[in-house]
């Protein structure tokens, strides 16, 4: 879904701002849903049994996710959308513009695909708690929420100048990272099962902490703070119905 945002840069050179600010509410909306109902809610029913308060596992796990992803932020050169480029994050460097975009969007793409291999990894295993329909549904709301993703950043780089093919590219490539975290969220969770609390919360800690860092301010930046917040409770509910319908 990522490559298919991305190719709206095919049939125009500039999304609507408000367009893109429900775009992005609505995808911080999938996200906060998705860290609760697909991963906090399961991580806490698995730790019941375990030899801590079923509450530890989960925050652990969940403040080490929001650390990790806070640690990446500082140390990787990125550039979140509608900024300048003389307001990159991270380190000094001469990165373009355009890498530093890509950049924002792969380190944003790294607890989803955490979020969906960890799902995955628990139904392989065989785990009642987290079931294949739950996993299904995470993968199927993430998608959703990749698209605007995808525009998010061909767009802009379209409007930079760039050839409508490379901007495609660069936009896609954003999403390369995603498969590659599911991957190995799914070895590690298959490979250790008394991770899998810890492994669920990390993700959603990671999640929660692109939404509120990056998603939520970006969506606000265009000052549509209404048509935001109503796309975020969209997305919300569209990632609750799934989880509980699939789940």
């Amino acid at each position: 879904m990522t490559a298919a945002g991305a190719a709206l840069v095919f049939l125009t050179k500039a999304v609507n701002r408000r367009l893109l600010d429900s775009m992005l509410g609505f995808a911080a909306g999938v996200m906060i849903a998705a860290s609760f109902w697909s991963l906090l809610l399961p991580a806490l029913d698995l730790a019941q049994d375990g030899p801590l308060p079923a509450w530890a596992p989960a925050l652990i796990g969940f403040l080490a996710g929001g650390l990790f992803l806070a640690l990446i932020d500082k140390v990787i050169p990125h550039l979140h959308l509608g900024f300048s480029r003389e307001e990159a994050e991270g380190p000094r460097t001469s990165w373009r513009r355009s890498v530093l975009l890509v950049t924002a969007i792969t380190i944003h793409n790294i607890p989803e695909g955490l979020a969906v291999g960890v799902a995955f990894g628990a139904a392989a295993a065989g785990i009642p708690e987290a079931g294949l329909g739950a996993a299904v549904a995470l993968a199927l709301g993430i998608g959703i929420q990749n698209f605007p993703e995808g525009a998010a950043v061909s767009m802009p780089l379209r409007a930079d100048g760039l050839p409508r093919w490379k901007a495609f590219m660069l936009g896609q490539l954003s999403g390369v990272v995603e498969p590659v975290a599911a991957v190995l969220g799914a070895v590690a969770v298959v490979a250790a099962r008394g991770l899998l609390p810890y492994a669920l919360s990390f993700a959603a800690g990671a999640m929660i902490f692109v939404v509120v860092e990056e998603l939520i301010p970006e969506s606000q930046r265009g000052g549509d703070t209404d048509l935001a917040t109503v796309g975020a409770l969209g997305g919300f509910a569209v990632m609750m119905v799934l989880d509980v319908a699939l789940g």
